[in-house]
Protein backbone atom coordinates (compact mmCIF):
# COMPACT_ATOMS: atom_id res chain seq x y z
CA UNK A 1 0.00 0.00 0.00
CA UNK A 2 2.96 2.24 1.12
CA UNK A 3 4.47 1.70 -2.66
CA UNK A 4 0.77 2.30 -4.17
CA UNK A 5 0.80 5.71 -2.53
CA UNK A 6 4.70 6.56 -3.62
CA UNK A 7 3.87 5.62 -7.19
CA UNK A 8 1.03 7.80 -7.13
CA UNK A 9 2.71 10.91 -5.64
CA UNK A 10 5.33 10.94 -7.91
CA UNK A 11 3.13 10.34 -11.01
CA UNK A 12 0.79 13.01 -12.41
CA UNK A 13 -1.06 10.64 -14.67
CA UNK A 14 -1.42 7.59 -12.49
CA UNK A 15 -2.89 10.20 -9.98
CA UNK A 16 -5.13 11.76 -12.44
CA UNK A 17 -6.29 8.38 -13.69
CA UNK A 18 -6.45 7.22 -10.18
CA UNK A 19 -8.78 10.80 -9.35
CA UNK A 20 -11.49 10.66 -12.24
CA UNK A 21 -12.07 7.16 -11.48
CA UNK A 22 -13.23 7.53 -8.52
CA UNK A 23 -15.25 10.18 -9.04
CA UNK A 24 -16.81 8.44 -12.23
CA UNK A 25 -17.32 5.58 -9.53
CA UNK A 26 -18.83 7.91 -6.43
CA UNK A 27 -21.08 9.19 -9.37
CA UNK A 28 -22.08 5.84 -10.57
CA UNK A 29 -23.10 4.51 -7.64
CA UNK A 30 -25.00 7.11 -5.95
CA UNK A 31 -26.70 7.53 -9.49
CA UNK A 32 -27.43 3.95 -9.20
CA UNK A 33 -29.13 3.86 -6.19
CA UNK A 34 -31.43 6.95 -6.85
CA UNK A 35 -32.37 5.05 -9.87
CA UNK A 36 -33.03 2.00 -8.24
CA UNK A 37 -35.03 3.31 -5.67
CA UNK A 38 -36.60 5.36 -7.78
CA UNK A 39 -37.35 2.58 -10.12
CA UNK A 40 -38.63 0.15 -7.16
CA UNK A 41 -40.73 3.05 -6.12
CA UNK A 42 -42.33 3.09 -9.56
CA UNK A 43 -42.84 -0.09 -10.26
CA UNK A 44 -44.73 -0.42 -6.68
CA UNK A 45 -47.16 2.49 -8.09
CA UNK A 46 -47.92 0.87 -11.16
CA UNK A 47 -48.42 -2.56 -9.29
CA UNK A 48 -50.90 -0.33 -7.34
CA UNK A 49 -52.57 0.69 -10.49
CA UNK A 50 -52.99 -2.85 -11.51
CA UNK A 51 -54.99 -3.25 -8.58
CA UNK A 52 -57.24 0.02 -8.58
CA UNK A 53 -57.80 -1.22 -12.17
CA UNK A 54 -59.41 -4.43 -11.30
CA UNK A 55 -61.33 -2.83 -8.65
CA UNK A 56 -62.87 -0.42 -10.99
CA UNK A 57 -63.41 -2.96 -13.75
CA UNK A 58 -65.43 -5.09 -11.29
CA UNK A 59 -67.37 -1.72 -10.09
CA UNK A 60 -68.34 -0.55 -13.79
CA UNK A 61 -68.82 -4.14 -15.06
CA UNK A 62 -71.15 -5.19 -12.09
CA UNK A 63 -68.81 -7.87 -11.67
CA UNK A 64 -69.51 -10.22 -8.50
CA UNK A 65 -66.84 -11.82 -6.80
CA UNK A 66 -66.30 -15.96 -7.42
CA UNK A 67 -66.85 -18.14 -4.61
CA UNK A 68 -64.72 -20.16 -2.88
CA UNK A 69 -63.89 -23.13 -5.61
CA UNK A 70 -61.74 -26.41 -5.37
CA UNK A 71 -61.24 -26.42 -9.06
CA UNK A 72 -57.98 -29.03 -9.20
CA UNK A 73 -56.71 -26.49 -12.24
CA UNK A 74 -56.11 -24.04 -9.94
CA UNK A 75 -52.99 -26.30 -8.60
CA UNK A 76 -51.19 -25.85 -11.56
CA UNK A 77 -51.61 -21.71 -12.06
CA UNK A 78 -48.88 -19.36 -11.08
CA UNK A 79 -49.66 -18.66 -7.68
CA UNK A 80 -47.35 -16.05 -6.52
CA UNK A 81 -48.53 -13.84 -9.94
CA UNK A 82 -52.46 -13.99 -9.01
CA UNK A 83 -54.79 -11.15 -8.16
CA UNK A 84 -57.47 -12.63 -5.51
CA UNK A 85 -60.78 -10.79 -5.37
CA UNK A 86 -63.29 -10.92 -2.72
CA UNK A 87 -66.07 -9.44 -0.87
CA UNK A 88 -64.76 -8.50 2.71
CA UNK A 89 -65.25 -10.30 5.56
CA UNK A 90 -66.02 -13.43 2.95
CA UNK A 91 -63.47 -15.88 4.06
CA UNK A 92 -63.41 -20.14 4.17
CA UNK A 93 -60.92 -21.18 6.80
CA UNK A 94 -61.38 -25.02 6.66
CA UNK A 95 -63.12 -26.11 3.76
CA UNK A 96 -60.62 -24.39 0.44
CA UNK A 97 -57.54 -23.42 1.23
CA UNK A 98 -56.15 -20.22 -0.08
CA UNK A 99 -53.46 -21.60 -2.64
CA UNK A 100 -56.48 -23.99 -3.82
CA UNK A 101 -58.21 -21.10 -5.29
CA UNK A 102 -59.61 -20.00 -1.32
CA UNK A 103 -60.32 -16.29 0.30
CA UNK A 104 -58.12 -14.14 2.53
CA UNK A 105 -59.40 -14.13 6.19
CA UNK A 106 -59.72 -10.02 5.80
CA UNK A 107 -61.69 -8.08 8.75
CA UNK A 108 -65.08 -6.40 7.36
CA UNK A 109 -63.91 -3.67 9.39
CA UNK A 110 -61.10 -2.53 7.13
CA UNK A 111 -61.35 1.23 5.79
CA UNK A 112 -61.22 1.89 1.76
CA UNK A 113 -57.83 2.41 0.69
CA UNK A 114 -54.80 0.52 0.16
CA UNK A 115 -53.16 -1.87 3.02
CA UNK A 116 -50.01 -3.92 3.48
CA UNK A 117 -51.09 -7.05 5.37
CA UNK A 118 -49.60 -10.18 6.66
CA UNK A 119 -52.23 -13.15 6.79
CA UNK A 120 -51.06 -16.51 7.11
CA UNK A 121 -47.46 -15.87 7.48
CA UNK A 122 -47.34 -13.91 3.77
CA UNK A 123 -47.41 -10.42 2.77
CA UNK A 124 -50.34 -9.46 0.75
CA UNK A 125 -50.66 -5.97 -0.81
CA UNK A 126 -54.85 -5.23 -0.20
CA UNK A 127 -57.02 -2.90 -1.83
CA UNK A 128 -60.43 -2.41 -0.14
CA UNK A 129 -63.35 -0.46 -2.49
CA UNK A 130 -66.34 0.24 -1.91
CA UNK A 131 -68.70 -0.53 -5.28
CA UNK A 132 -71.54 1.38 -6.56
CA UNK A 133 -74.01 -1.04 -5.21
CA UNK A 134 -72.81 -0.83 -1.99
CA UNK A 135 -70.58 -3.88 -1.98
CA UNK A 136 -67.52 -3.41 -0.17
CA UNK A 137 -64.59 -5.69 -2.11
CA UNK A 138 -61.02 -6.73 -1.54
CA UNK A 139 -58.30 -6.78 -4.44
CA UNK A 140 -55.36 -8.57 -3.15
CA UNK A 141 -52.04 -9.86 -4.36
CA UNK A 142 -48.83 -11.42 -2.72
CA UNK A 143 -45.98 -8.84 -1.56
CA UNK A 144 -43.31 -11.17 -2.12
CA UNK A 145 -44.67 -11.49 -5.95
CA UNK A 146 -44.59 -7.53 -6.18
CA UNK A 147 -41.29 -6.98 -4.83
CA UNK A 148 -39.50 -9.61 -7.13
CA UNK A 149 -40.84 -7.87 -10.21
CA UNK A 150 -40.10 -4.33 -8.89
CA UNK A 151 -36.70 -5.38 -8.06
CA UNK A 152 -36.19 -6.83 -11.55
CA UNK A 153 -37.35 -4.09 -13.12
CA UNK A 154 -35.40 -1.54 -10.94
CA UNK A 155 -31.65 -3.87 -11.85
CA UNK A 156 -32.85 -3.78 -15.42
CA UNK A 157 -32.84 0.20 -14.72
CA UNK A 158 -29.37 0.22 -13.06
CA UNK A 159 -28.18 -2.44 -15.40
CA UNK A 160 -26.64 -0.25 -18.50
CA UNK A 161 -24.79 1.81 -15.08
CA UNK A 162 -23.11 -2.12 -14.05
CA UNK A 163 -22.23 -2.14 -18.05
CA UNK A 164 -21.05 1.25 -19.42
CA UNK A 165 -19.04 2.34 -16.01
CA UNK A 166 -16.31 0.37 -16.11
CA UNK A 167 -16.27 0.91 -20.20
CA UNK A 168 -15.99 4.57 -18.78
CA UNK A 169 -13.56 3.59 -16.39
CA UNK A 170 -11.28 2.58 -19.30
CA UNK A 171 -11.88 5.33 -22.27
CA UNK A 172 -10.90 7.56 -19.37
CA UNK A 173 -7.65 5.28 -18.34
CA UNK A 174 -7.12 5.50 -22.22
CA UNK A 175 -7.71 9.09 -22.86
CA UNK A 176 -5.34 10.35 -20.04
CA UNK A 177 -2.65 7.92 -21.28
CA UNK A 178 -3.39 9.73 -24.94
CA UNK A 179 -3.16 13.07 -23.19
CA UNK A 180 0.41 12.09 -21.64
CA UNK A 181 1.73 10.58 -24.78
CA UNK A 182 3.47 13.56 -25.78
CA UNK A 183 5.48 13.82 -23.29
CA UNK A 184 6.53 10.31 -23.36
CA UNK A 185 7.41 11.22 -26.92
CA UNK A 186 9.31 13.63 -26.06
CA UNK A 187 11.33 11.79 -23.46
CA UNK A 188 11.82 8.80 -26.20
CA UNK A 189 12.96 11.21 -28.14
CA UNK A 190 15.39 13.22 -26.54
CA UNK A 191 16.95 9.89 -25.30
CA UNK A 192 17.46 8.37 -28.36
CA UNK A 193 19.62 11.18 -29.38
CA UNK A 194 22.95 10.68 -29.93
CA UNK A 195 25.66 12.91 -28.14
CA UNK A 196 25.91 15.90 -31.04
CA UNK A 197 22.50 16.08 -31.86
CA UNK A 198 21.38 19.54 -29.74
CA UNK A 199 18.97 20.56 -32.72
CA UNK A 200 15.65 22.04 -31.07
CA UNK A 201 12.79 20.17 -30.58
CA UNK A 202 9.97 20.31 -32.71
CA UNK A 203 6.98 21.79 -30.31
CA UNK A 204 4.03 22.38 -32.76
CA UNK A 205 2.75 19.22 -31.94
CA UNK A 206 2.54 19.22 -27.90
CA UNK A 207 -0.32 20.68 -25.86
CA UNK A 208 -0.01 24.10 -24.73
CA UNK A 209 0.52 23.08 -21.49
CA UNK A 210 3.45 21.06 -22.29
CA UNK A 211 5.14 23.45 -24.82
CA UNK A 212 6.85 25.59 -22.14
CA UNK A 213 8.20 23.09 -21.16
CA UNK A 214 9.68 21.81 -24.78
CA UNK A 215 10.54 25.52 -25.28
CA UNK A 216 12.82 25.60 -21.96
CA UNK A 217 14.67 22.12 -23.11
CA UNK A 218 14.89 24.11 -26.48
CA UNK A 219 16.76 27.49 -24.83
CA UNK A 220 18.76 24.49 -22.80
CA UNK A 221 19.68 22.56 -26.41
CA UNK A 222 20.78 25.98 -27.22
CA UNK A 223 22.75 27.00 -24.76
CA UNK A 224 24.91 23.39 -24.77
CA UNK A 225 25.27 23.38 -28.22
CA UNK A 226 27.11 27.26 -27.84
CA UNK A 227 28.92 25.66 -24.93
CA UNK A 228 30.24 22.75 -26.90
CA UNK A 229 30.66 25.03 -30.15
CA UNK A 230 32.70 26.85 -28.18
CA UNK A 231 34.79 24.47 -26.57
CA UNK A 232 35.73 22.55 -29.88
CA UNK A 233 36.28 26.07 -31.22
CA UNK A 234 38.99 26.58 -28.50
CA UNK A 235 40.47 22.65 -29.11
CA UNK A 236 40.99 23.60 -32.86
CA UNK A 237 42.12 27.39 -32.69
CA UNK A 238 44.87 26.13 -29.91
CA UNK A 239 45.76 22.74 -32.16
CA UNK A 240 46.31 25.37 -35.39
CA UNK A 241 48.10 27.90 -33.02
CA UNK A 242 50.41 25.07 -31.35
CA UNK A 243 50.90 23.17 -34.75
CA UNK A 244 53.62 26.23 -36.02
CA UNK A 245 55.80 26.45 -33.56
CA UNK A 246 55.56 22.98 -33.11
CA UNK A 247 57.34 22.69 -36.78
CA UNK A 248 59.26 25.16 -36.31
CA UNK A 249 60.99 22.83 -33.64
CA UNK A 250 61.01 20.09 -35.86
CA UNK A 251 62.76 21.75 -38.57
CA UNK A 252 65.65 22.98 -36.16
CA UNK A 253 66.03 19.73 -34.48
CA UNK A 254 66.33 18.08 -38.28
CA UNK A 255 69.05 21.16 -38.47
CA UNK A 256 70.66 20.31 -35.26
CA UNK A 257 70.85 16.39 -36.28
CA UNK A 258 73.52 17.22 -39.60
CA UNK A 259 76.18 19.52 -36.87
CA UNK A 260 78.71 17.18 -35.18
CA UNK A 261 78.04 16.94 -31.47
CA UNK A 262 78.64 14.20 -28.74
CA UNK A 263 76.89 10.90 -28.28
CA UNK A 264 75.28 11.88 -25.52
CA UNK A 265 73.94 15.13 -27.23
CA UNK A 266 73.03 13.13 -30.26
CA UNK A 267 70.88 10.94 -27.73
CA UNK A 268 68.96 13.57 -26.45
CA UNK A 269 68.27 15.05 -29.93
CA UNK A 270 66.72 12.03 -31.02
CA UNK A 271 64.32 12.47 -27.80
CA UNK A 272 63.65 15.60 -28.03
CA UNK A 273 62.88 14.79 -31.56
CA UNK A 274 60.38 12.01 -30.87
CA UNK A 275 58.61 14.42 -27.73
CA UNK A 276 57.82 16.77 -30.99
CA UNK A 277 56.76 14.67 -33.28
CA UNK A 278 54.31 12.89 -30.43
CA UNK A 279 53.42 16.45 -29.76
CA UNK A 280 52.52 16.49 -33.81
CA UNK A 281 50.73 13.65 -33.84
CA UNK A 282 48.55 14.60 -30.39
CA UNK A 283 47.42 17.57 -32.13
CA UNK A 284 46.66 16.47 -35.59
CA UNK A 285 44.72 14.15 -33.51
CA UNK A 286 42.57 17.11 -31.55
CA UNK A 287 42.20 18.70 -34.55
CA UNK A 288 40.78 15.07 -36.72
CA UNK A 289 38.33 15.12 -33.20
CA UNK A 290 37.39 18.72 -33.16
CA UNK A 291 36.46 18.09 -37.07
CA UNK A 292 34.47 14.87 -36.65
CA UNK A 293 32.19 16.45 -33.48
CA UNK A 294 31.67 19.16 -35.78
CA UNK A 295 30.92 17.49 -38.84
CA UNK A 296 27.51 17.66 -40.78
CA UNK A 297 28.09 16.62 -44.03
CA UNK A 298 26.03 13.75 -45.43
CA UNK A 299 27.54 11.49 -48.58
CA UNK A 300 26.29 12.34 -51.72
CA UNK A 301 27.13 8.26 -53.07
CA UNK A 302 28.38 5.18 -51.87
CA UNK A 303 31.34 4.31 -50.39
CA UNK A 304 33.52 1.41 -51.26
CA UNK A 305 34.92 -0.26 -48.04
CA UNK A 306 37.68 -2.32 -49.59
CA UNK A 307 38.89 1.11 -51.46
CA UNK A 308 38.90 2.49 -47.15
CA UNK A 309 41.17 -0.17 -46.69
CA UNK A 310 43.72 0.33 -49.48
CA UNK A 311 44.02 3.81 -48.67
CA UNK A 312 44.53 3.44 -45.18
CA UNK A 313 46.96 0.92 -45.97
CA UNK A 314 49.15 2.44 -48.44
CA UNK A 315 49.50 4.89 -45.17
CA UNK A 316 50.42 2.74 -42.79
CA UNK A 317 52.36 0.00 -43.87
CA UNK A 318 55.60 1.96 -43.27
CA UNK A 319 54.84 1.55 -39.33
CA UNK A 320 53.80 -1.77 -39.92
CA UNK A 321 56.93 -2.97 -41.80
CA UNK A 322 59.01 -1.36 -38.93
CA UNK A 323 57.78 -3.60 -35.95
CA UNK A 324 57.71 -6.55 -38.87
CA UNK A 325 54.27 -7.08 -38.48
CA UNK A 326 52.10 -8.90 -41.28
CA UNK A 327 49.45 -6.61 -42.20
CA UNK A 328 46.70 -7.22 -44.86
CA UNK A 329 42.86 -7.87 -45.84
CA UNK A 330 41.59 -10.71 -45.94
CA UNK A 331 38.63 -12.09 -48.47
CA UNK A 332 37.31 -10.24 -51.52
CA UNK A 333 33.87 -9.39 -50.19
CA UNK A 334 33.44 -5.82 -50.57
CA UNK A 335 30.49 -3.51 -49.21
CA UNK A 336 29.51 -0.14 -50.22
CA UNK A 337 28.35 2.53 -47.21
CA UNK A 338 26.37 5.61 -47.13
CA UNK A 339 29.29 7.39 -45.09
CA UNK A 340 31.57 10.61 -45.61
CA UNK A 341 34.79 9.23 -47.30
CA UNK A 342 37.12 11.30 -44.62
CA UNK A 343 34.63 9.70 -41.77
CA UNK A 344 35.08 6.12 -42.76
CA UNK A 345 38.91 6.52 -43.66
CA UNK A 346 38.93 8.21 -39.80
CA UNK A 347 37.54 5.32 -38.29
CA UNK A 348 39.48 2.41 -40.37
CA UNK A 349 42.65 4.49 -40.12
CA UNK A 350 42.71 4.89 -36.00
CA UNK A 351 41.31 1.29 -35.69
CA UNK A 352 44.52 0.14 -38.04
CA UNK A 353 46.87 1.94 -36.11
CA UNK A 354 45.90 1.30 -32.76
CA UNK A 355 45.96 -2.16 -33.64
CA UNK A 356 50.01 -2.03 -35.35
CA UNK A 357 50.90 0.01 -31.99
CA UNK A 358 49.67 -2.67 -29.70
CA UNK A 359 50.75 -5.72 -31.67
CA UNK A 360 54.08 -7.34 -30.44
CA UNK A 361 57.25 -7.02 -33.21
CA UNK A 362 56.52 -10.23 -35.81
CA UNK A 363 52.90 -10.46 -35.28
CA UNK A 364 49.82 -10.09 -37.28
CA UNK A 365 47.29 -7.52 -38.14
CA UNK A 366 44.42 -8.94 -40.70
CA UNK A 367 41.21 -6.51 -42.12
CA UNK A 368 37.86 -8.20 -43.53
CA UNK A 369 34.58 -6.96 -43.83
CA UNK A 370 31.49 -8.82 -44.37
CA UNK A 371 27.40 -8.39 -44.75
CA UNK A 372 24.69 -9.13 -42.92
CA UNK A 373 21.49 -8.17 -41.82
CA UNK A 374 21.93 -5.39 -43.64
CA UNK A 375 24.47 -3.67 -42.14
CA UNK A 376 28.32 -3.56 -43.04
CA UNK A 377 30.79 -5.15 -40.36
CA UNK A 378 34.15 -3.92 -41.01
CA UNK A 379 36.75 -6.17 -38.59
CA UNK A 380 40.06 -5.41 -37.48
CA UNK A 381 41.85 -7.79 -35.72
CA UNK A 382 44.97 -8.34 -34.56
CA UNK A 383 47.39 -10.95 -31.99
CA UNK A 384 48.05 -8.21 -29.18
CA UNK A 385 47.58 -8.07 -25.65
CA UNK A 386 43.94 -7.36 -25.96
CA UNK A 387 41.66 -5.09 -23.87
CA UNK A 388 40.68 -6.14 -20.56
CA UNK A 389 36.45 -6.26 -19.78
CA UNK A 390 37.15 -4.05 -16.95
CA UNK A 391 38.56 -1.65 -18.90
CA UNK A 392 36.50 -1.55 -22.54
CA UNK A 393 34.13 1.27 -21.65
CA UNK A 394 37.14 3.51 -20.52
CA UNK A 395 39.28 2.87 -24.00
CA UNK A 396 36.86 5.23 -25.36
CA UNK A 397 37.22 8.27 -23.07
CA UNK A 398 39.66 11.06 -24.50
CA UNK A 399 43.22 10.68 -23.53
CA UNK A 400 43.07 7.40 -21.98
CA UNK A 401 45.66 5.07 -22.45
CA UNK A 402 45.62 1.11 -21.17
CA UNK A 403 47.78 1.07 -18.31
CA UNK A 404 51.17 -1.03 -18.45
CA UNK A 405 51.15 -0.95 -22.70
CA UNK A 406 53.97 0.93 -22.47
CA UNK A 407 52.99 2.61 -25.98
CA UNK A 408 52.96 6.07 -26.95
CA UNK A 409 50.07 7.57 -28.36
CA UNK A 410 47.76 10.31 -27.63
CA UNK A 411 44.65 8.35 -26.23
CA UNK A 412 42.08 9.85 -28.79
CA UNK A 413 42.02 7.21 -31.26
CA UNK A 414 38.71 5.25 -30.11
CA UNK A 415 37.33 8.43 -28.95
CA UNK A 416 37.74 9.43 -32.11
CA UNK A 417 35.95 6.50 -33.54
CA UNK A 418 33.16 6.15 -30.87
CA UNK A 419 32.05 10.03 -32.49
CA UNK A 420 32.37 9.23 -35.75
CA UNK A 421 30.36 5.99 -34.80
CA UNK A 422 27.60 7.78 -32.92
CA UNK A 423 27.39 10.46 -35.88
CA UNK A 424 26.66 7.73 -38.23
CA UNK A 425 24.45 5.47 -36.78
CA UNK A 426 26.80 2.58 -36.89
CA UNK A 427 27.70 0.32 -33.24
CA UNK A 428 31.62 -0.48 -31.77
CA UNK A 429 31.85 -4.21 -30.26
CA UNK A 430 35.34 -5.00 -28.66
CA UNK A 431 36.10 -9.05 -28.18
CA UNK A 432 39.32 -11.14 -27.82
CA UNK A 433 40.65 -12.93 -30.37
CA UNK A 434 41.44 -15.64 -28.23
CA UNK A 435 38.44 -15.87 -26.03
CA UNK A 436 40.46 -18.93 -23.89
CA UNK A 437 43.67 -17.02 -23.69
CA UNK A 438 41.67 -13.56 -23.36
CA UNK A 439 44.50 -12.12 -25.54
CA UNK A 440 43.83 -10.10 -28.87
CA UNK A 441 41.60 -8.04 -29.98
CA UNK A 442 38.90 -7.70 -33.06
CA UNK A 443 37.37 -4.51 -33.21
CA UNK A 444 34.01 -4.72 -35.40
CA UNK A 445 32.02 -1.69 -36.71
CA UNK A 446 28.52 -2.11 -37.60
CA UNK A 447 27.71 -0.02 -40.41
CA UNK A 448 23.58 0.86 -41.83
CA UNK A 449 24.21 0.16 -45.71
CA UNK A 450 21.38 2.88 -46.10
Amino acid sequence: MDGFKKRLNESVQLKLSFTLSLAILAVAIVAGVLSFLSAFDEAHELQDDVLRQVAQLMDRQHLAPVAPTTDSRLKYADQESRVIVQRLGEFSLAAVGLDAGGTLPLPATLPDGLHTLEVGGETFRVLVKTTAAGERIAVAQESGFRNEIARDGALRTVMPFLILVPVLLLIVADLVRKMFRPIAALSKEIDQRADQELHPIDARHFPTEVRPFAAAINRLLARVNQSMESQRRFVADAAHELRSPLTALSLQAERLADIEMSSLAHERLIVLRQGIERGRDLLDQLLTLAKVQSATDFPQSPLSVQGVYRRVLEDLIPLAEAKRIDIGVEGIQDAEVWVSELDMIAVVKNLVDNAIRYTPEGGQVDLSVEVSDAKAKLRVQDNGPGIPLAERDRVFDPFYRTLGSGQIGSGLGLSIVQTIAHRIGAEIRLDFADESQQTGLIATVSVPMR
